[in-house]
């Protein structure tokens, strides 16, 4: 029921209910002077009787009883009191006939037991016959009972009227809620460009300002979103050019170079065995052999790095370049602890994970100065978490695009946010380190 019921009627029924609740004490001070006022008439209507009673008793002490009868038959009832005539042997030889006035009308018993006074009877002597006066307040009673329920219907008819006008009024001066709701609801669907007008009541001037305040806000937090938006699409898709770029040049490598210098160190091996005998040309092709075989080297290195490493065989591929970097470097220890379960990674996963760890190995022997260097993979409930850590000299962590491969610590941030990761940058012992952790289901939607 309260639910069905809006903010105006229901401030109008507790305003009325306050109304209706100070009429009922009026009503009772009404009730408390009634019963006052009824004893105070009654009581003096009864004290005017008897004075007049005992006039009347003092000339006829000596008339006979039936002189008596014939005198206060004729009187009925004398003003609010019922008289009786007893006898010497307490007969009743007469009493007054019942009042006229509202005959047959009664009230409520709780009505009457509220303002009926309690009044003692007189009684006076005549000779040998005995006058009492009964004090009788019902008529009394019934005309403030009539009061009563007139004063109810005004009162009722008051309230109704008080209701209609509270909500009415309640109406008029609250209107602006309504604009205010309205703006709520624009604001709801989206459209951040909503504005209240400025509103005379003070009270409405600063709910206007708070949300106009507000959906100014609410537009400078969108228009940032979108931009961030828009830039985490422009970083997605010029990583993606970047990973095809690199297949595109991984492959005219394999293809077209590779194939030439193997082509041009068999023809060298060729010329190594057919001149034996001729050390002007032996040697020369003898040197041409060493470089072409140092140029498939980096060939095959630069490949290593271009091409996109398939999850399925992470580990794998992890060890071995591992222990290719170990054999470049021998000077620094590399300890690495890899715990990737059975399950194969994603492959764009992996290639993060590959990314940072050559960009950390690269940043080591370029500046850190180190002789140790400890890796850790550990996967668990649905994370990847990539530790280096090196004893070097250190540096303050903050991003720099200068390191190799074009990558940086600037590119590694950016591409661990891109899968909706984290990265830090620590100083262990006073060394260098660095902790990614990469959620195997990327937390943030990208905009295809």
């Amino acid at each position: 029921m309260r639910r069905r019921l809006s903010l105006y009627s229901r401030i109008g029924l507790v305003l009325t209910g306050l109304a209706a609740s100070l009429l009922l004490v009026l009503a009772g001070i009404w009730l408390h002077g009634a019963r006052q006022g009824i004893h105070e008439e009654v009581e003096a209507a009864s004290r005017v009787s008897e004075q007049w009673l005992t006039v009347l008793a003092s000339e006829l002490q000596a008339a006979p009883a039936e002189r008596l009868l014939a005198v206060v038959r004729p009187l009925g009832r004398i003003r609010a009191n019922e008289l009786q005539v007893i006898a010497a042997d307490g007969s009743l030889l007469y009493r007054s006939p019942p009042p006229t006035y509202k005959a047959g009308r009664s009230v409520p018993a709780w009505f009457a037991g509220l303002l009926q006074p309690q009044l003692t009877p007189r009684q006076l002597l005549v000779g040998n016959l005995r006058l009492v006066l009964q004090p009788d307040a019902s008529r009394s009673v019934i005309d403030a009972w009539d009061d009563l329920l007139a004063l109810a219907g005004w009162a009722l008819a008051l309230l109704g009227l008080l209701f209609v006008a509270i909500r009415q009024a309640l109406a008029l001066a609250l209107r602006p809620l309504g604009l205010v709701m309205q703006a709520l609801d624009r604001t709801g669907r989206g459209r951040f460009d909503t504005r209240l007008p400025v509103f005379a009541t003070a009270e409405l001037a600063r709910l206007s300002s708070a949300f106009n305040g507000m959906s100014d806000r609410l537009q400078v937090a969108v228009d940032d979103n979108v931009r961030l938006e828009t830039e985490h699409e422009l970083a997605h898709r010029m990583q993606a050019r970047l990973e095809d770029e690199r297949r595109q040049i991984a492959r005219e490598l394999h293809d077209e170079l590779a194939q030439g210098i193997t082509a041009v160190r068999a023809l060298a091996g060729a010329i190594v065995q057919r001149t034996a005998d001729q050390p002007a040309l032996f040697s020369p092709a003898q040197s041409i052999v060493a470089v072409t075989g140092e140029m498939q080297d980096g060939v095959k290195a630069i490949l290593h790095r271009l091409r996109p490493l398939p999850g399925a065989g992470f580990g794998g591929v992890l060890e071995q370049r591992l222990a290719a970097w170990r054999r470049q470097h021998p000077d620094i220890a590399l300890q690495a602890t890899l715990h990737l379960g059975d399950a194969p990674l994603a492959d764009e996963l992996a290639q993060t994970a590959l990314r940072i760890i050559q960009e950390g190995l690269t940043n080591v022997v370029r500046h850190a100065g180190a002789s140790r260097v400890e890796l850790s993979l550990t996967r668990h409930a649905g994370k990847l978490q990539v530790s280096l850590a090196d004893n070097g000299r250190g540096c303050d962590g903050r991003p720099s695009a200068a390191a190799g491969s074009g990558f940086g610590l600037a590119g590694m941030a950016e591409r661990v946010a891109d899968c909706g990761g984290t990265l830090a940058f620590t100083n262990p012992g006073g060394g260098f380190g660095l902790l990614a952790c990469l959620p195997e289901q990327p937390t943030t939607e990208e905009i295809s």
